[in-house]
């Protein structure tokens, strides 16, 4: 079997197995077929190489000038690619086992402080109210503003967000039960005022029997049904710069990180944190560590007897 076809055998069962969402196995197609492409024209292709070749690959990786987080990402793709070799008796060794990953650092996620948070939750409501009834504005401004307060109240992936089902809405409860990475379901919180915003949301919706029928909660005339995740982080560019915040600071997962971080300095625990985003690794959760360690500063500082 051809690496190709190999490399196709993986993403299958990623797919089926796994429940690796289009974007993961987009991502990982594009990491092996790199890789394939390079080992190709040293040693006859991905499917056979060995640890020199992989180590080629990475260190042309770092001449190409890819960061060391990216590598890490290219290796873990063929890490679990030769995994899968082993396991299915396609190869009898596993060419990655030996090799150590790129360092890296762990930089601190980008983020919105609570008044910028709130600066543009503002803002979005403002427009969705100002625009006429009925009207295409009305519908986007307020979609919009749903959007927003959904996600800043569940800390949802984008992904998550904008393929929600409309019955989530309808039953009106302050907990959801979503669908995240892998086919795995967690509860998430929908505050009172995402909720209102959720039934202004879909007043407005049912103004447009075009929508008024679709399975999705943000219905829109795309391939998936629903509003295609591009498509909400350059409203919300546009929305930012409306607000006076810097376009730069502000993405859908910006406002996935602001959910998380303003719940840690506000007192949450760390695990409620990890299980509120889906991580199923308290590891990726860690990058707000910097938050706790802030809070924990500030109460040594204020209750200390001996503090300065």
């Amino acid at each position: 079997m051809a690496s190709g076809a190999k490399i196709e055998a993986f993403l299958e069962m990623m797919a089926a197995e796994r429940g690796a969402s289009d974007n993961t196995l987009v991502s990982y197609r594009r990491d092996l077929e790199d890789a394939d492409a390079f080992l190709t024209g040293v040693e006859g292709g991905l499917a056979g190489a060995s640890p020199a070749g992989v180590r080629a690959f990475i260190s042309d990786m770092t001449a190409r000038g890819f960061a060391a987080a990216t590598q890490a990402r290219k290796l873990s793709a063929l890490r679990q690619f030769f995994k899968f070799l082993y396991a299915e008796g396609l190869r009898g060794d596993d060419p990655t086992g030996v090799l150590d990953s790129p360092k890296k650092g762990r930089p601190l996620p980008k983020t919105l402080s609570e008044a910028e948070t709130e600066r543009l939750l503002e803002r979005a409501a403002e427009e969705g109210q100002a625009a006429p009834e009925g009207t295409p504005e009305r519908l986007a401004a307020q979609r919009l503003a749903t959007l927003l307060e959904v996600l800043y109240a569940s800390g949802l992936r984008v992904s998550e967000l904008v393929s929600l089902p409309v019955t989530v809405a309808l039953r009106d409860e302050r907990f959801f039960t979503v669908r995240g990475k892998g086919g795995k379901e967690r509860i998430v919180p929908l505050s009172a005022k995402a909720r209102a915003a959720v039934a202004l949301w879909l007043q407005e919706r049912a103004r447009h029997p075009k929508l008024a029928e679709s399975p999705w909660l943000f219905p829109a005339a795309s391939e998936s049904g629903h509003l295609p995740r591009q498509v909400f982080a350059r409203e919300l560019k546009g929305l930012a710069a409306r607000a006076g915040i810097a376009v730069s600071k502000v993405s859908p997962h910006v406002l996935r990180h602001a959910f998380a971080s303003h719940l840690l300095q506000n007192g949450a625990d760390l695990r409620a944190v990890q299980q509120l985003l889906g991580h199923s690794d308290i590891s990726t959760t860690q990058i707000y560590t910097h938050v706790l360690e802030k809070r924990l500063q500030e109460l040594v500082q204020r209750h200390h007897p001996l503090a300065d």
